[in-house]
């Protein structure tokens, strides 16, 4: 008999950006050893996933992570109710801080969960990242952090154009001049906040590679991508898995000296003289993530097993040359779907 297990899963918006959820369900879904029930955890009524009822069981909604830890507690608690969860997986960034803090509850509620705690998980914070590529020997662009829009011209001494301008938690755009650099600060502000991360460029091949640790320094997986078609915002809209034994352990080194527990993304710049800079470190699986399942390592599905205790051996081989391809579908539901999601918070 498969064990039946019940798992709540962020990142339903499957956008021109999209979010992890989706991808991670369909690699839970490919995975033979157990049946999964799954528990979708929105905070839009129009995110796709929450009406793929063939990959979503059933949805909540829960609140925005500025709402705080109490506010979420309390929707987890109705929903725990309701549906008896096992292990929640959440997909953003944005939302990570929240689900760390409350991890030690979820676990009295019997609710699992496979995070990076809290150092791991701002030792890699952007605007932490130089510091902590020189203490452990990684390549990693020059960068300042600024709170006012004047500091820019402060900073052009240090950097050359052009540069790039990042936001704490999403997005990057390269700005070639000053007035696209200040544009580039009040967008990105509007929508993330202060600081502003100002990042020296760096040319060469766009690389992500998934990992999954074990919290103990070992990688369970380790799949490097290359990004083959990129929208206007960055994302990887095809790739290819790479054989590359220097980009594996570039990351086999980051999950040893961070003793990284659960999934995380390394977005690489590899330069035309093999410089591996590493530009971020992102502290959950990537949108792509579906692709380690066809190639032969599943990450979710390792992740289950292991937060719920099970041992899971590192995997040692992967498919080369496996390529995705995102694409664009019209999904059709009713109105009232729309309407019990928006007005009962379920669906």
């Amino acid at each position: 008999m498969k064990r039946k297990i019940v798992i709540g899963v962020t990142g339903l918006n499957a956008i021109d950006s999209p979010g992890p959820g989706v991808a991670v369900i369909r690699a839970i879904r490919d995975c033979k050893d157990f049946e999964a029930r799954i528990i979708g955890l929105s905070y839009e009524s129009l995110e796709p996933g929450l009406y793929m009822h063939d990959l979503v069981d059933k949805t909540y909604q829960i609140p925005y992570p500025s709402g705080g830890t109490d506010s979420l507690l309390n929707r987890l608690k109705y929903i725990h109710e309701k549906e008896n969860l096992e292990l929640i997986i959440p997909n953003f960034d944005a939302e990570l801080f929240n689900f760390i803090k409350l991890r030690e509850t979820l676990k009295t509620m019997g609710i699992a969960t496979f995070m990076p705690d809290l150092k791991q998980f701002e030792a890699r914070d952007k605007m932490k990242l130089m510091e902590f590529g020189k203490k452990y020997n990684f390549y990693i662009p020059e960068d300042q952090v600024i709170h006012e829009v004047r500091e820019l011209k402060k900073i052009e001494d240090k950097f050359d154009y052009p540069l790039v301008v990042k936001g704490k938690f999403y997005d990057a755009i390269i700005a070639h001049t000053y007035e696209q650099a200040e544009k580039a600060f009040h967008k990105i502000q509007a929508k993330w906040g202060l600081p502003i991360i100002v990042q020296e460029f760096i040319k060469g091949t766009e690389i992500n590679i998934a990992a999954l640790g074990d919290g103990e320094g070992n990688a369970i997986s380790i799949i490097p991508m290359r990004k083959l078609y990129i929208t206007d915002k960055g994302k990887a809209w095809a790739g290819v898995t790479l054989d590359d034994d220097d980009l594996v352990e570039l990351a086999r080194k980051f999950v040893a000296v961070t003793n990284w527990r659960g999934g995380c993304e390394l977005e690489v710049m590899l330069t035309s003289d093999g410089k591996p800079y590493i530009m971020e470190v992102n502290p959950r699986f990537p949108a792509w993530i579906y692709l380690t399942s066809a190639a032969g390592q599943n990450q979710p599905a390792a992740l289950v097993k292991m937060a719920l205790g099970e041992k899971v051996e590192p995997y040692t081989d992967y498919e080369v040359g496996k390529i995705f391809i995102r694409y664009a579908w019209d999904l059709i539901t009713d109105i009232r779907e729309f309407h019990k999601i928006s007005g009962n918070g379920e669906l």
